[in-house]
């Protein structure tokens, strides 16, 4: 393959992405290949699913995330009671004016957190399907475009805890990559307890990659070269996921899109401006885990296992 193997850009840009992941991990210790994948779901353009029990550093992980790249950034509660005005905004009339005058709602940010996004009612989670698509809002009959960039970080609880609304698959589907913390190693732990308040550590956080250095990034993903063969390999996932019968039902072709994209981004951190299967592999479980159902003669075995098994009954490209 006669393409080189570092990315055609500035040294110091790279340096700020390395040095913005590593900031991040100082919050969140021990959990760099999460950090890492939540930061290929951003340079993709796409929205990141954190599922897991309450604290785990689900909130401190979006936090650190604005913090570090200087995003401005809002917190969304979710509940039940939360009616899609209390995102999206309102027209609210003014009488000094003596016309209805638009208040946007927490939705106008750079990075939004959805806190706990299945505690609300599928009503108001369907608030952000056209934001997280299309990045814009329409209200009113008008269309409002969302500021850029755009990153909604959502955290799920456990589906079995109580008070939770499952989120539907359309919704699923607009998340590029789900992810799970889950508990630190003993040393990670051990560092939490010994090290300073993670609250204090985030407002004393510098800005280590500004907004416009990481749309340089992100337009850096779209020039990540795909070879045919590779694109060959990626069919043939997509082909097995929906003839293998270890599914319910197989990957979309968005999904597939997804998967591109959240490759081109892994190749980018890893300095190459080239796609390598082992990228594809990477990025597959949090990628695809969420959009797939175990099919009837599967109900016993984990996603996982099944993304597993998917991966492994595709041979590699020559």
């Amino acid at each position: 393959m006669s393409v080189t193997t570092i990315v055609s850009k500035p040294e110091s840009m790279q340096n700020q992405l390395e040095g913005a992941i590593q900031q991040i991990g100082t919050v969140i210790l021990g959990k760099e290949q999460s950090i890492r994948l939540a930061m290929a779901c951003l340079l993709a353009r796409g929205h990141l699913l954190i599922e897991d029990l309450p604290g785990m550093g689900k909130t401190t992980l979006a936090h650190a995330f604005a913090r570090t790249l200087g995003l401005q950034y809002q917190r969304i509660q979710f509940t039940s009671d939360l009616l899609p005005a209390d995102i999206l905004g309102a027209a609210i009339f003014e009488r000094q004016s003596g016309s209805f005058v638009f208040h946007p709602g927490p939705i106008f940010s750079q990075l939004v957190l959805a806190d706990e996004i299945n505690r609300a009612t599928p009503k108001t989670q369907s608030a952000l399907l056209e934001s997280m698509e299309e990045k814009q809002v329409t209200i009113e009959g008008q269309t409002r475009p969302l500021p850029e960039p755009f990153f909604v970080i959502a955290t799920q609880n456990p589906m079995h805890q109580i008070g939770t609304f499952p989120l539907p698959e359309s919704q699923l589907d607009r998340f590029m990559i789900r992810i799970q913390l889950g508990y630190p190693d003993r040393h990670a732990e051990r560092a939490l307890f010994e090290g300073q308040d993670r609250q204090a550590m985030l407002a004393q956080l510098p800005v280590k990659l500004d907004p416009e250095g990481l749309q340089s990034l992100q337009n850096q993903v779209d020039k990540i070269h795909v070879a045919s063969g590779l694109l060959d390999y990626l069919q043939a996932i997509l082909e097995q996921s929906r003839t293998s019968g270890l599914f319910r039902s197989g990957l979309s072709p968005r999904a597939g899109l997804g998967l591109l994209r959240v490759a081109r981004a892994w190749a980018l951190l890893t300095q190459r401006n080239y796609v390598l299967p082992e990228d594809l592999q990477t990025v597959m479980p949090a990628v695809i885990g969420h959009r797939l159902h175990p099919g009837d003669e599967h109900l016993e075995q984990s996603q996982e296992s099944l993304v597993q098994r998917l991966i492994e009954s595709v041979p590699l490209p020559d």
